[in-house]
Formats: structure tokens, sequence, C-alpha cells
């Protein structure tokens, strides 16, 4: 065997560790890329499912939104008639309404003043009679003696 001969095997050889070398990390990154394939299916087995789950309760609550929505109008709806209608008792009815009480609350209170000042002129007669009564009784008594 000539000295080239013994180069080129030696380069061979050493070409051949190089591939061996080489070979050992391609086929752990082959079996990595083997577990993420698996594990990409494995999350997308379990997501596809979650993810219509998700999109029917989606649908289902823009159906009670709209319900909602529906509900919330009414009820302002309700709301501003229900204003109106006040608006328009005070406007109609408000008026006599308080002419009426303010007139019964004057008639009452000329009634209780009348009562009341009744009363009194009775009371300051019966005491205008006690005092005289008193006096009388002590001019006699003065007069008998």
């Amino acid at each position: 065997m000539s000295g080239g001969e013994i180069a080129g095997l030696i380069a061979a050889v050493a070409f051949v560790l190089l591939v061996g070398a080489v070979a050992v990390p391609l086929l752990k990154l082959g079996k990595v890329l083997d577990e993420t394939t698996k594990l990409v299916a494995g999350v997308t087995d379990e997501t596809l499912p979650l993810l219509r789950e998700v999109t029917t309760t989606v649908a289902t609550t823009n159906v009670q939104l709209v319900r909602i929505d529906v509900i919330t109008s009414n009820v302002q709806r309700l709301s501003t008639n229900a204003a109106a209608l006040a608006g328009l008792f005070a406007a109609t009815l408000g008026g006599p309404i308080v002419r009426v009480a303010a007139f019964t609350y004057g008639v009452r209170r000329a009634l209780a003043d009348r009562g009341r000042k009744d009363v009194e002129r009775r009371v300051r007669a019966e005491h205008k009679a006690a005092r005289a009564s008193r006096r009388a009784s002590r001019r006699r008594g003065a007069g008998q003696q």
C-alpha cells in the first residue's frame, strides 16, 4: 500500500466516523420531532372538542343576550311610559287635586278653630261665672259678720 492509499483509507475512516458522529444527534433529533408530532396531535385532539364547546357556548350566550336586549328595551319603554303617565297625571289632575286638598285643609282648619273658639268662650264664661260666684260669696260672707 502506498502512502496515498493509506491517506485515502484514513480519510475514509475519518469520514465514516464523522458521519456516525453526526448521525447520532440526527437520530435523536428525529425522535424529538416524532414526540413533538405526537404531542401536537394530542393537543389538537383535545383542543378541537373544547373549541367546539366554546363556540356553542358563545352562540348560546349571544342568543340569551339578544333576549336580554329585548327585555331591556321593553323595560326602558315601560319606564318612559310610566314617566309620561305621571307627567300627564300631574298636569291634568295634579292642579285640581292640590286645590281640593288645600280647600279641605282650610275648611278643616276653620272648623277646628271655630270649635276651639267655642270651647275657649265656654271656658272663659265658666271662669267668669266662677269668679263672680266667689266674689258674691265673699260679699255675703263679709256682710254676715
